[in-house]
């Protein structure tokens, strides 16, 4: 005999008053301003974000939003025969075959634990492939291949940038790239080059976050939500990436006056400078550098193909990533917890606390309050309304964190499909994709990359405040989001 369990969806609840609404609402703006002025406030990500969901869950339950019925573990949905359902039947209710009811803190389920399983494995893989010495190998080996050239120097640093962005994150991509820059440019005698370089390359860290479904976080938490696959991110994204970086580069060396080497004897003196490289000083071990590049190879295919392999797709990109993480670290199965001291646990931690944040917005009805402006935008028309949101999108993330805005956004987005599928086109998931990712490029506080990149021109020397950065970096941001809409209501619709 089936054990059958009734469950209520968190919808199934009482309505919120509209001056509940309007208190979270004061705590959202808040939280975003103490997430813009971080560093005035001179505290962690993490310890804003989880004062403000400690705050939010107390507020939740004294108003009695927050649902705190048990939590099935184990059950089925099924389907029943008309006639035999309870008198109080509604679509917010579910039927289960087995399973059995678990009281779990109301917090717990408010966490998207498969986006925080991708970027912990992420970062544990990356932080172990990286003590291959492999990162730096091609590195040094493109150094080499420019011969010392600044302008060819420029674009294999731009490119490499921009590949990993992609397949790294855009922190680790601007720390290696930018690093390296600066010593290569020392030795090259090339350190007035160093702003145009380091400025570029933080601006294509952004732009190289948008080639694949993990390149950044906000794709994770977009694309997830939207049910775009990895393959078919690539197939939408690259275009735009490809045609965005050749010609930032090309806007970088003329504004930033980075030339080819016109004489003979500069063409010499830079290539015997360069050859004093040394690809092979990271490398301790032979067999785990081409260990690294074997496990590299592998992890990028089996994240691109994860949403079609046998039972790999049921346990998601998150599995994937930590297995991955695992497997590199056995090579120091001894000292693992070096790596683990290593992992970015403030972010970790911000992400959990930003989810429960959602979360208890979510039932204060704060969503879909937002979800209403969000409506006018797109009830401007498929165009406008699309070319709104990604504009408005890009302006909110250059004055805050991109990842609380992809979150609300992408909840949004869900919410309206749900209600009105007709209203909502593939447009509008991608204008938050590009948006969210293209903001970071018009302040230093847009996003952690350009905020490294300012980090690292600070730590040579070479002075830069948010003032001249926003001017220095608007006609690059501006030509960026111009082709981003363009791209947007013109090439997706045909690509996705």
């Amino acid at each position: 005999m089936l054990a059958l369990i009734f469950s209520f969806s968190d919808n199934d609840s009482h309505a919120v008053a509209p001056s509940v609404t309007y208190v979270f609402c004061g705590l959202l703006v808040a939280l975003i301003l103490c997430l813009a002025f971080e560093e005035k406030l001179h505290a962690k990500k993490s310890i804003i974000a989880g004062a403000f969901a400690v705050l939010c869950l107390l507020l939740g339950a004294a108003f009695q939003i927050l649902p705190f019925q048990d939590v099935l573990v184990g059950g089925t949905s099924v389907p029943l025969p008309d006639g035999i359902l309870p008198a109080d039947w509604s679509p917010a209710r579910h039927v289960y075959d087995g399973g059995h009811a678990l009281h779990m803190p109301v917090y717990i389920p408010g966490i998207d634990w498969g986006v925080i399983a991708i970027i912990l494995g992420s970062s544990l893989f990356v932080d172990a492939t990286s003590k291959s010495g492999l990162f730096t190998w091609i590195a040094i080996k493109l150094t080499k291949l420019s011969k010392g050239d600044p302008r060819k120097l420029l674009w294999f640093y731009g490119l490499m940038t921009v590949v990993f962005s992609a397949v790294l994150n855009n922190v680790t991509a601007m720390i290696i790239v930018g690093s390296l820059s600066a010593v290569s440019l020392g030795k090259l005698k090339r350190s007035g080059l160093l702003l145009g370089f380091l400025l570029i390359e933080g601006l294509l860290t952004n732009v190289g976050g948008l080639l694949t479904l993990i390149s950044s976080v906000p794709n994770i938490i977009v694309g997830q939500a939207a049910g775009i696959s990895f393959v078919k991110f690539i197939i939408v994204a690259s275009p735009f990436v490809i045609v965005t970086t050749v010609i930032t580069l090309m806007m970088g060396a003329k504004l930033f006056k980075i030339s080819s080497l016109t004489s003979d004897a500069e063409r010499l003196e830079a290539r015997e400078l360069v050859s004093s490289f040394d690809e092979n000083d990271g490398i301790e071990s032979t067999g785990f550098f081409w260990f690294g590049t074997i496990i590299l190879v592998l992890f990028i295919a089996v994240i691109a193909t994860t949403s079609v392999l046998p039972w790999v797709s049921s346990l998601g990109m998150g599995y994937v990533a930590l297995s991955f993480a695992l497997i590199m670290m056995l090579r120091f199965k001894s000292s693992a917890d070096r790596f683990y001291q290593a992992v970015d646990w403030d972010l970790i931690g911000f992400f959990c606390a930003l989810f429960v944040v959602i979360y208890v917005m979510e039932h204060a009805a704060v969503l879909q309050l937002i979800g209403t402006g969000v409506a006018l935008l797109i009830g401007l028309g498929e165009m406008a309304g699309t070319a709104s949101l990604l504009v408005s999108a890009a302006g909110i993330s250059s004055v805050t964190d991109n990842i609380p805005l992809a979150a609300m956004l992408a909840n949004i987005l869900q919410a309206q499909a749900a209600e009105s599928p007709e209203l909502i086109v593939s447009g509008h998931w991608w204008a938050v994709i590009f948006g969210a990712n293209l903001g970071g490029n018009l302040t230093p506080i847009g996003s952690a990359s350009t905020l490294v990149a300012v980090t690292v021109m600070h730590k040579h020397n070479v002075p830069m405040s948010f003032a001249k950065f926003v001017v220095i970096a608007l006609p690059y941001a501006l030509v960026h989001l111009s082709i981003a809409v363009a791209y947007v209501l013109f090439v997706v619709p045909l690509l996705a």
